[in-house]
């Protein structure tokens, strides 16, 4: 066996964050990381002391709105937003830090992201928000879709 990478162990353990979601669309985890120690992690669901949407059902797919489209119609915070606060809530600074994530991030949490001095996010997957991708390439953090090994 070969001892992973950083990135390669970052990115597992945001597949194993990403378990206790409660969005019933898409399984979401985020990693925030500096000097390779774990400062948050976050993952997509509805806010504290509230129902989730595995109990209630998904507003977004009774109003048939698609992905990448109308974030605020929501019941959930996505898992960047999540780590984010977390980190807030703690006291913890992120600045300077290296954010990885399964998917890229919409436009709300890249505008979180540039705005807490993340430097860098490492995702598995795309997102359609062109509009995420624009302004996070504008705002010099360094955006690099993590390409998996072939076992």
């Amino acid at each position: 066996m070969t001892r992973p990478t950083w990135d390669e162990y970052f990115i597992e353990i945001t597949r194993l964050v990403s378990k206790r979601s409660t969005c019933l669309r898409r399984h979401v985890g985020a990693v925030i990381v500096k000097d390779k120690n774990i400062l948050a992690t976050g993952y997509n669901g509805a806010p504290s002391g509230t129902a989730h949407c595995l109990d209630v059902g998904c507003l977004r797919e009774q109003l048939g709105i698609p992905s990448g489209e109308r974030h605020e119609l929501c019941r959930g915070l996505h898992a960047e937003q999540n780590a984010i606060i977390q980190a807030a809530k703690h006291g913890t600074s992120i600045e300077g830090a290296t954010l990885y994530c399964n998917t890229m991030p919409c436009i709300i949490c890249s505008k979180m992201i540039i705005n807490a001095g993340i430097k860098r996010v490492v995702y598995l997957t795309g997102y359609p928000d062109q509009l995420a991708e624009q302004m996070i390439q504008q705002s010099g953090v360094l955006v690099e879709k993590y390409e998996e090994a072939e076992k």
